[in-house]
């Protein structure tokens, strides 16, 4: 689990400079920092709306396409599951270590790769939702 680290320090002025200003209650001053090193893992649902004549092609590549995208280092999971009510429908669960984790992805021959087969078969624009793990931690991913 990520820590938050505080660092406190503390000026006591003292009772006699509080006088010669007119304040007679001793006041602390707080300098806080904070570090906000968190490395939540972020998750990615892709919906996918596919034409009905590419539904099979479209689970073949992106099959092959999950099954390299899990080889990287940056990814915990690339599930891909279809609408119960409606074939035509996908969802692709991406979850990664880290943010920077997506671009890297996006980089990778086998998602250009897959992006440039499926633009043909989309019936209207992917769209994707992101999201920070809550639970298990991160560590319960794996």
């Amino acid at each position: 689990m990520p820590k938050l680290i505080f660092k406190l320090q503390v000026l006591d002025l003292g009772r006699n400079y509080f006088k010669k200003v007119g304040i007679h209650t001793v006041i602390l001053f707080c300098n806080i920092e904070v570090n906000f090193n968190f490395r939540f893992m972020y998750i990615v649902h892709v919906n996918v709306h596919v034409r009905k004549n590419y539904v099979d092609m479209f689970k073949i590549l992106t099959t092959e396409n999950a099954k390299e995208s899990i080889l990287e280092s940056g990814i915990v999971r690339f599930d891909v599951v279809q609408q119960h009510d409606d074939p035509t429908k996908f969802v692709l669960i991406e979850v990664y270590r880290t943010f920077e984790d997506t671009a890297k992805h996006k980089l990778t021959e086998h998602y250009m790769r897959w992006r440039d087969s499926v633009a043909i078969m989309m019936k209207e624009p992917r769209t994707s939702v992101k999201y920070y793990n809550v639970f298990p931690e991160d560590e319960g991913w794996e």
